[in-house]
This record gives structure tokens, C-alpha cells and sequence, in this order.
């Protein structure tokens, strides 16, 4: 019987070592080349025993990846929480994460064929300012690149897209005021350039910009000697980096000193390659350059 006791007592011993043995164990370690938003976070899965994993990055995002990369669009403080498991056994493993806020004013435009990066120029801080209102209150969500001109620009802002129909004429809304003009000469209609639409002509002398509807600027190379014709014309002088890009790139200098440039797209220029690309209704007189399928936008602030 002592015998019997003895080889039970063993027999238990060991099914609890392996009981234990299986059981998950959780843990991760993270690298960012910057920890400024909007920043990539590169997750190293150190996790034992485990079979499928659990992430949740604390922003709302989740993922069951067993070694993603997540991006974090906004500055905060995150706690990512990992569950590691093996059938009906897991462990949590937790880290706290904290984003910057970037030193100067970012804004994101999401839509289907990607997402682009502005930054909002401080030297026209009434348009930045007011773009960054209204941005905070969801006023762009659910908009449309309502007029849309391949090599030209992408235009949107008008808050009477959100449920216009296909005949419905756009381009005339805004939120009931205007901007005042704020030409910058070092600030110009590159390739990217975030400008402000506005009313032509001898009814707005002084150049106000619309208090919403935008325009990013697609554009196609220009020459050197074109740039130097401009600058006769408007009496104005392009420094080498800006002539780079106008003839690298593109861009629409003509419309320099008309409407008001106050940001740049820094990630996602080929997004707007795509908008520019989709088919519309066609140009004026016939058509007025609309997308044929709808292409929404939101937008958001990277704080």
C-alpha cells in the first residue's frame, strides 16, 4: 500500500510538471526608429510555448500577428496588452508606450486608395488654424474630392458632398465665412501643396479663401524656362529646392500669388496620383471633373 501511495504521489507529480510545462508564457519587446507620431512600432515576440497570440495596441487596433509592425497615427500614452495561448491556457504580457506629439501641426486625410500626411505651414496661421478647427469637429468626414483634374489637382471641402447626388452641383458650399489671403513667397504650388479654393474674379479683389474647400495640388513637370517666365510675370524668384521639385516632380506655379498655399503633403504623394487617375464625368463645359465613383475622405489631426 505505501508502495501504491508513493507511485500515485508520482504519477500526480509528474502530470502536474506537465500540466505546467505546456502552459503559455507571454512576453514582447518593441522598437521604433522614432517615438514621434506617426511612427511605425516594431513588435519582437518573446513568447514561449505559445500557439496563437493576441495583440491589442491600445489605440483600438488589434492584431493576431505573431510579430506585427503597427503604425500609431496620434501622440498618447499606450499600454499594449499580449495574450499568448496554447489551446485553453494563456498569459497576459503588458507594456506601457508613450508617442510624442510631433513640434509642428500634422493632419492625416484617409481615403480608399491610401492616406496622406500634411504638414500645415505656421507661416499662414489662420489657415492652419481654421483648417484644424474644423478637422476637430469631423466637419471633412465623409466629404468627396468633388472635382478631380488629372496633372492638375484633387479638390474637396465642400460640405454639400456628404449626400449629393451624381447631378447635384458642389463647389459653392463652406461653412459661411471666408479666409483672408496669406501669400508666402517661399511657400508654393509644388507637387503635394495643400492650397485654398476660392471665389474668382472681380467679386473677391482681395483673394479670400473659402473657410473649407481645399485643393492638393497633382501638377506635371515644368520646365526652366517656363519658371523663369513665370518669375518675370509675377515678380518672384524660386529657390533651387523648389525649382527641383517643379521640374522633378511637378506642379502648377501659375496659380503662386492666387490662392493661398498652407501645407504639403509629406507622405502619400502617389496617393494623390490615384484620386487624380479615377474616372470622372468630364471637364468643363459637359462635365465638372467628378469622380464617377464617390471618393470620400477623413481627416484627422496628429496630435
Amino acid at each position: 500500500m505505501p508502495q501504491f501511495k508513493k507511485i500515485n504521489w508520482m504519477l500526480l507529480s509528474m502530470a502536474l510538471l506537465l500540466a505546467s510545462c505546456s502552459k503559455p508564457f507571454a512576453d514582447f519587446a518593441y522598437s521604433t526608429k522614432s517615438t514621434t507620431a506617426p511612427t511605425k512600432v516594431v513588435f519582437e515576440n518573446k513568447s514561449q510555448k505559445a500557439v496563437t497570440y493576441q495583440w491589442d495596441f491600445g489605440d483600438g487596433q488589434t492584431s493576431e500577428e505573431e510579430t506585427p509592425v503597427h503604425e500609431y497615427k496620434s501622440s498618447g500614452n499606450y499600454t499594449i496588452v499580449l495574450r499568448a495561448s496554447n489551446g485553453k491556457k494563456s498569459t497576459l504580457k503588458e507594456q506601457r508606450l508613450v508617442i510624442d506629439a510631433p513640434e509642428q501641426c500634422y493632419v492625416l486625410v484617409e481615403t480608399e486608395f491610401g492616406n496622406m500626411t500634411i504638414l500645415l505651414y505656421d507661416d499662414t496661421p489662420l489657415h492652419r488654424d481654421n483648417f484644424v478647427k474644423l478637422v476637430e469637429e469631423g466637419f471633412y468626414d465623409g466629404l468627396i474630392f468633388h472635382r478631380v483634374v488629372n496633372g492638375f489637382m484633387i479638390q474637396g471641402g465642400d460640405p454639400k458632398s456628404r449626400t449629393a447626388s451624381a447631378k447635384t452641383p458642389l463647389g459653392s458650399g463652406g461653412p459661411g465665412y471666408q479666409v483672408p489671403a496669406e501669400f508666402v513667397d517661399t511657400l508654393s504650388h509644388v507637387k503635394g501643396a495643400l492650397a485654398a479654393a476660392r471665389i474668382g474674379g472681380p467679386s473677391n479683389p482681395e483673394k479670400q479663401s473659402s473657410g473649407s474647400q481645399f485643393y492638393i495640388v497633382d501638377g506635371r513637370p515644368v520646365t526652366n524656362d517656363q519658371l523663369n517666365l513665370i518669375e518675370a510675370q509675377k515678380d518672384r524668384r524660386y529657390t533651387p529646392s523648389q525649382r527641383k521639385i517643379f521640374t522633378e516632380q511637378g506642379g502648377t506655379p501659375f496659380l503662386d500669388g492666387e490662392y493661398t498655399v498652407f501645407g504639403q503633403v509629406v507622405k502619400g504623394l502617389d496617393v494623390i496620383d490615384k484620386i487624380a487617375e479615377t474616372p470622372t464625368n468630364g471637364d468643363p463645359p459637359k462635365g465638372s471633373s467628378r469622380p464617377l465613383k464617390d471618393v470620400k475622405m477623413t481627416i484627422k489631426i496628429i496630435k
